[in-house]
């Protein structure tokens, strides 16, 4: 680039740093990630590291913060508030030490502290004879907003200091450091523990009201409210680190002492800084906390890494804004800001709709990220998001990137609102939704999406019972064109199989693969002697489980007088409510169900159900069950069986009419349900108990 448009460059990016610090520190609404930011602030100073004549005044670097608002009174800080210089990794770390040690020999023995640098709002606190006076934002630097009304309502800040002469006798503190300065003005980081901003969210959510993006700048919007009342209501607290300025007492000239010393005064502090006798610990400890962050109740950026004398970190002076007594070791990002270019949806194995963000490529914690996910439709339209927008993307560890929601103040005008699929993507065929549930499914069970997991089913052990027929060789024989749906799998050839078995499928390298072949074919003959309730149950028709499969076998007898049957007519029967009876209808409706239907009848796979199972009376009459889980020493059909026989009903969903919920390990969402609607939980053993009782 030639120094004409080099300049230009530069000019470009001090407009543009200038306009992120305003929409951050002044309006709470970034419309960029602290990693874009970043990346924008290191561009300028490697421009003005080669050309220092061009350094403006106005340029970010000789700058804290942005100006005040309007809306507030101004308060002029005692001292600067100044931010730090990043690291971004071990080495920019060692390079920030080694600069500092050759400019004073002192830093070589010197010890270091390590704290969190939480992402929140920064706030100045003044004390004068240990009463709390006045409470402003950092602002510019030199110039702040008052909001100590708002901070009043913050319960951690304390009003009085010392909170408690036992707790600052008790410090371990040397006397002269026990008596506060007349005047004591104290620097913290306000902030919104992440479960409370969680929680907070799920509130506005059910109350209808527009959610928050992430903490900070929730935290940042309550506390710069004219009404208190509001900020009251809001689940703020804050950690203190920093005093800025003092007349009076004397205050520790060591880091880690300044920290025991403002605990002592009853200023809540951090408990996972650490002190180190040498730089390369204490780069390792900072280090682990890559890893470890969300161990952390609040969202952290990074680590700071301070010099623990103060006065030799004081002496080494400042690059621009930043003091060179300490430096900001910066995590790898996790939320980024990006285009969402579309919306592509996908079907799920067990045929659910799942939406998926296209996004223009962008890096989050050293990964190209193209996709993310969007929950449900029902969180694409709760949220607003847009084709076009600009959104906030965020990737945990190995957890899939998903979009936590729009830069709504970014928008252009030329977004466009996103419209719920009719059909499935996949097969064509019209999808399906249910009151009160999220998700929408396609139902057609030869969707080629879904394909894999309804053989999966038709021939697992509560359904067909097809030994044999493991993953890899269905996988196979789909691919081949021997599989379209799970009536092909009656009319399979000793070829086709053969072609599909492979080295794995055989339990021993002896083991011929014709043997595999042959046993194959055994059992699915083997599976047409299967019970009607079987065949239901195979067909995986969404909400019908082995209990309701057996109900609906013995009320209808035959899969002819099934597939006819009503809405009405099917909620005749207990445990079948309007959606599930819904389901069933439509299932048998499709089209595409019906040809496999009809195959199944030709090849013979149509039971009868022959016997009416009679009622059985017992000490569990008239109670109604679900079961949920792995119990101890029952199974699910045996736990079915002990219910039944002792004249109790087993249904597969939870609704008002269930009585008991059967618990075991790793519960579904049956368990939830049980709990929001009340329905009395107990475990095998109260089962056993319940029947002996009555």
């Amino acid at each position: 680039m030639d120094t004409k448009s080099l300049r230009s460059r530069y000019e470009e990016l001090v407009v543009e740093i200038n306009q992120h610090n305003y929409r951050y520190h002044t309006l709470d609404a970034p419309i960029i990630s602290d990693a874009e930011y970043d990346k924008l602030l290191n561009e300028l100073k490697r421009i003005e590291a080669d050309h220092p004549d061009w350094i403006a005044p106005d340029s970010p670097t000789q700058r804290a913060g942005a100006k005040a608002a309007d809306r507030f009174e101004k308060v002029r800080h005692p001292a600067p508030i100044l931010s730090l210089a990043n690291a971004f990794g071990a080495d920019d770390a060692r390079a920030w030490y080694e600069r500092v040690r050759k400019l004073d020999e002192r830093v070589a023995s010197a010890k270091f502290v390590v704290e969190p640098k939480i992402d929140g709002l920064s706030v100045v606190l003044h004390y004068r004879d240990g009463v709390f006076v006045q409470g402003a934002t950092r602002g510019d630097g030199e110039v702040g907003e008052d909001i100590t009304a708002n901070l009043r309502t913050v319960k951690t800040i304390p009003l009085h200091i010392p909170v408690s002469r036992k707790q600052e006798a008790e410090s371990g503190l040397p006397a002269a450091y026990r008596l506060p300065p007349s005047y004591l003005v104290v620097r913290g980081e306000a902030f919104m523990p992440v479960k409370e901003f969680e929680k907070l969210n799920e509130q506005l959510a059910e109350a209808g009201e527009k959610t928050y993006l992430n903490p900070r700048n929730t935290a940042a919007g309550s506390l710069r409210q004219l009404d208190p009342a509001l900020t009251a209501s809001r689940p703020l607290t804050l950690l203190v680190y920093q005093i800025v300025y003092s007349e009076g007492g004397q205050i520790p000239t060591s880091q880690w002492e300044l920290l025991e010393y403002l605990k002592a005064l009853g200023f809540p502090v951090t408990d996972v800084a650490k002190r180190f006798d040498d730089i390369e610990s204490a780069i390792a400890y900072t280090e682990t906390w890559n890893t470890r962050r969300d161990e952390l109740t609040y969202e952290a950026d990074g680590m700071v890494i301070k010099i623990d004398d103060l006065n030799l970190a004081a002496e080494l002076g400042f690059v621009g804004k930043d003091p060179r007594g300490a430096t900001a070791f910066k995590f790898p990002a996790r939320e980024v800001t990006t285009k969402l270019l579309d919306i592509r949806v996908t079907v799920g194995r067990t045929g659910v709709l799942i939406p998926n963000a296209v996004l223009e490529p962008v890096e989050i914690n050293g990964v190209i990220v193209e996709r993310a996910t969007l929950h449900n439709f029902d969180y694409i339209a709760e949220k607003d998001i847009r084709v076009g927008d600009r959104v906030l993307v965020k990737r945990a560890g190995e957890v899939i990137p998903y979009v936590i929601g729009p830069v709504a103040d970014a928008r252009t005008g030329k977004e466009r609102k996103y419209k719920l699929p009719q059909v499935c993507p996949v097969c064509e065929q019209p999808v399906e939704h249910f009151e009160g549930e999220v998700a929408w499914y396609c139902v057609n069970a030869a969707c080629p999406a879904q394909l894999q997991r309804n053989i999966e089913h038709f021939v697992s052990r509560g359904s067909m019972d097809i030994n044999g027929l493991g993953f890899k060789i269905v996988e196979k024989l789909i691919d081949t064109g021997a599989i379209r749906d799970v009536a092909d799998i009656y009319t399979l050839t000793r070829e086709a199989i053969l072609e599909a078995v492979t080295k794995k499928d055989r339990k021993t390298e002896k083991e011929p693969p014709g043997k595999i072949a042959d046993n194959l074919l055994s059992a699915i003959a083997e599976s047409k002697k299967q019970s009607l309730s079987r065949v239901i149950t195979a067909l995986g028709i969404r909400g019908v489980g082995e209990v309701s499969a057996r109900d609906l076998a013995t009320h209808f007898g035959n899969l002819d007088a099934l597939s006819k049957a009503s809405a009405d007519d099917l909620q005749q029967i207990e445990g079948i409510g309007p959606n599930i009876a819904e389901a069933i209808v439509d299932w048998f409706a499709r089209p595409a169900n019906q040809k496999i239907l009809k195959k199944l009848k030709v090849i013979g796979l149509w039971p009868v159900e022959q016997e009416k199972r009679e009622k059985r009376e017992g000490k569990l009459s008239g109670l109604t069950f679900v079961v949920t889980g792995a119990l101890p020493n029952f199974s699910r059909d045996d736990a079915k069986e002990f219910i039944e026989s002792n004249g109790g009903k087993v249904t597969d969903s939870i609704s008002k009419n269930t009585n008991y919920l059967v618990l075991g390990e790793n519960p579904g969402s049956k368990f939830d349900k049980a709990k929001s609607l009340g329905v009395k939980i107990i475990d095998e053993d109260e089962l056993k108990k319940l029947a002996k009782s009555f």
